[in-house]
């Protein structure tokens, strides 16, 4: 009912930058909060950034300062530009949002099928 497409993965250089975008669609009545999670090999998914509906964010510390989390709420599409990137940003970005569809009454997480982000030294 509810589809997640990632994309703007891809190889940089070390202090380079890079933007993603997720874009939600199908039977969607709402989006509540949208946000990146990033999972390198053998390690856990971790929070990268997440943003509410009114725009409010929360950054892992790791990438506070150099990551920016943004949304368009009309699209339902959340961005996550990457700054001045580092090889241990190196991970596949998984897309997340909280939606309610459009014949449900309550929210509930939706994932994207993640973008590989390589960052080389």
């Amino acid at each position: 009912q509810v589809q997640l497409v990632e994309s703007g993965g891809g190889l940089v250089q070390a202090g380079g930058s890079l933007r993603l975008s997720c874009a939600a669609s199908g039977s969607i009545a709402s989006v509540n909060a949208m946000g990146w999670f990033r999972q390198a090999p053998g390690k856990q998914r971790d929070l990268v950034a997440t943003i509410t509906t009114g725009g409010n964010t929360n950054y892992a510390d790791s990438v506070k300062g150099r990551f920016t989390i943004s949304r368009d709420n009309a699209k339902n599409t959340v961005y996550l530009q990457m700054n001045s990137v580092k090889p241990e940003d190196s991970a596949v970005y998984y897309c997340n949002a909280n939606v309610r569809v459009r014949t449900g009454l309550f929210y509930y997480d939706y994932w994207g099928q993640g973008t590989q982000v390589t960052v080389s030294s």
